[in-house]
């Protein structure tokens, strides 16, 4: 189980985001794999559990214009507004586990958001929503630490996948696009083991 909102909130104010093991100053495989994908400068594309991640504002400097940011840290919404204050972006302050989303997006994007999600049911409500707010002809990009990555993040439990596991969680509705192997160096200088698998929502 998460960390609620507070938990997260604390989490941001005490460490900072660019101090956070998870930080990137420039979102590489992100960028690389939305952009493979050639979708449209006017897609839809949500960020979940995006907080104060960089993609964002790179995806503007790239010209996309329908972006949307969800996460449950309220502070790391308020810092990535600030620093982003652009009308292209809409920022949801929400659960994953029970956002209800108010529209379809064309690409859904997840960095080490959903390996938060220890409990069975979560992670299937999890790719529900997913399945019934990524139109047909849509794509999910996730990524979560890989069978001999870390235990737990940022002092909570972490669900470790095999790329095999990850898209048997997805269920049916997607299928696999290409999956990649990532090796995250964060600030402390650890070095973290992800797969990332990108799927077509059919």
């Amino acid at each position: 189980m998460p960390g609620d909102a507070v938990y997260w909130d604390d989490r941001y104010r005490t460490i900072g985001h660019a101090n956070a093991s998870w930080y990137q100053h420039r979102p590489v495989l992100s960028l690389r794999l939305i952009e493979e994908l050639e979708v449209g400068e006017d897609a839809a594309i949500v960020d979940v559990g995006g907080g104060a991640s960089a993609l964002v504002e790179c995806l503007i400097d790239d010209g996309y214009i329908d972006l949307t940011v969800v996460d449950i840290s309220a502070d790391a919404l308020e810092q990535a507004r600030a620093q982003i204050p652009h009308s292209h972006v809409e920022w949801v302050h929400a659960d994953v586990r029970i956002w209800q989303p108010t529209r379809v997006y064309e690409v859904w994007h997840d960095r080490a958001t959903y390996h938060f999600l220890t409990d069975a049911a979560d992670q299937a409500r999890y790719w529900q929503t997913a399945r019934e707010h990524v139109h047909a002809g849509g794509f999910v990009i996730v990524a979560v630490f890989a069978e001999d990555g870390p235990t737990e993040c940022s002092g909570l439990p972490v669900k470790r996948s095999t790329v095999a596991e990850l898209v048997a969680a997805m269920g049916e509705g997607f299928d696999v696009v290409k999956s990649e192997d990532e090796f995250h160096l964060t600030p402390g200088g650890a070095v973290q083991p992800f797969h990332w698998v990108v799927a077509k929502r059919v």
